[in-house]
């Protein structure tokens, strides 16, 4: 029997990686094209579809910064450690060069959902445009259903991912003495 997709004649999902025939013919393979990047959920420039995050970043994108890392990276920065980083390489070096930092989590997260490269390459958009692309990184993840004032750790607790790992071990009966 041939899974669902299969029988009404859908294509099968786009991996990149290759496909081994399901028939009884014998081993062939076939490559499976990945799916093209999707597009960001809103424009680079609809910084004031969320006038509270535009004017956080305006006057402290270290902030909003912090808040896209950590959801980024999974939990494995704070907020409060990406942002001090942030203001201090704009501490240090000036204007200009937390782009360049910035810009990585930007190909993080469209490595990580899939998105589309635009209007141009990553660090040009945060070297131009270093608070809109912040902004449009925030909406992004915010349209996706994270919570961007509680952090990773507390959207996974309300998700329901990490309940399991909060919860204390349960002791087993055992021998007693």
């Amino acid at each position: 029997m041939q899974p669902k997709d299969e029988e009404e004649g859908a294509a099968p999902a786009a991996t990149g990686f290759p496909v081994s025939g399901g028939g009884t013919g014998g081993a062939t393979a076939a490559f499976v094209v990945p799916a093209p990047p999707a597009p960001w959920s809103t424009g680079l420039f609809d910084c004031f579809d969320d006038v509270g995050n535009c004017c956080v970043t305006c006057l402290f994108p270290c902030i909003t910064f912090g808040q896209v890392a950590e959801i980024v990276d999974r939990g494995s920065t704070s907020c409060g450690a990406s942002a001090a980083l942030y203001t201090l390489i704009v501490a240090l070096t000036g204007y200009g060069f937390q782009s360049i930092f910035s810009c990585f989590y930007r190909a993080k997260l469209r490595a990580q959902f899939g998105l589309e490269e635009s209007p141009c390459p990553d660090c040009l958009v945060h070297f131009f445009c270093e608070w809109c692309a912040l902004c449009q990184e925030y909406r992004e993840l915010s349209n996706r259903g994270f919570d961007m004032n509680i952090g990773w750790h507390a959207n996974m607790e309300r998700q329901g991912h990490a309940a399991a790992a909060t919860m204390p071990p349960q002791m087993q009966p055992g021998m007693t003495r």
